[in-house]
């Protein structure tokens, strides 16, 4: 099943709503549905490599609202839901810890798996359950996803079918170097 919804979501990119889809997946993605908006931009910023950049930044923009969405989601229905079980099991302490560490490490969490492979609506939606700022959320969000989308939009139009099975085959590679010098970034001015 999972292969046939592949196929069908590769089939977008030839259509002439191909960006609005695009702008369709990215959000879906970051807050329910299982394909990456990146089997998409690929063979869109192929076809069209002058538009990558666009394309980038419609999948950057649908994300972050999808990132928007999916906070809601741990927000709202986290408490409705999953409140009754943590107090049935006793784990208020435990659940308090662990909004506490994302409070300390959120901003880091979010960088780093808005860069990776590992699906964004697992972090959008645990945000939203550790009530993270809000503003500060949308904002990593902003810089996170932008930089992975823009990122491939640049190597698909600079090299093209080549980059393309790059990307592919080492994007976990890609986006986790970019988190590392990210990262590296951060702790250079927090310690410089």
């Amino acid at each position: 099943m999972l292969r046939r919804l592949y196929a069908w979501v590769l089939s977008l990119s030839a259509r002439p709503a191909a960006p609005l889809w695009l702008f369709l997946l990215a959000m879906a993605e970051a807050s329910f549905f299982p394909l990456p908006p990146d089997i998409l931009l690929i063979p869109m910023a192929l076809a069209r490599p002058r538009r990558a950049m666009a394309f980038a930044a419609l999948a950057t923009l649908g994300s972050v609202l999808g990132g928007a969405i999916g906070y809601a989601i741990g927000y709202a229905l986290f408490n409705q839901l999953a409140q009754p079980i943590i107090h049935f099991y006793h784990y208020e302490q435990g659940f308090a810890a662990f909004q506490r560490k994302f409070a300390e490490y959120g901003a880091a969490i979010i960088l780093i798996k808005g860069l990776t492979p590992i699906p964004y609506k697992i972090i959008t939606i645990a945000a939203g359950a550790a009530k993270f700022n809000f503003a500060v959320f949308m904002g990593l969000s902003l810089v996170t996803r932008g930089a992975r989308f823009f990122l491939e939009a640049v190597l698909l139009r600079l090299f093209g079918e080549p980059a393309r099975d790059f990307i592919e085959r080492r994007l976990e590679l890609i986006t986790g170097l970019f988190a590392v010098l990210l990262i590296g970034g951060f702790l250079l001015l927090k310690f410089a």
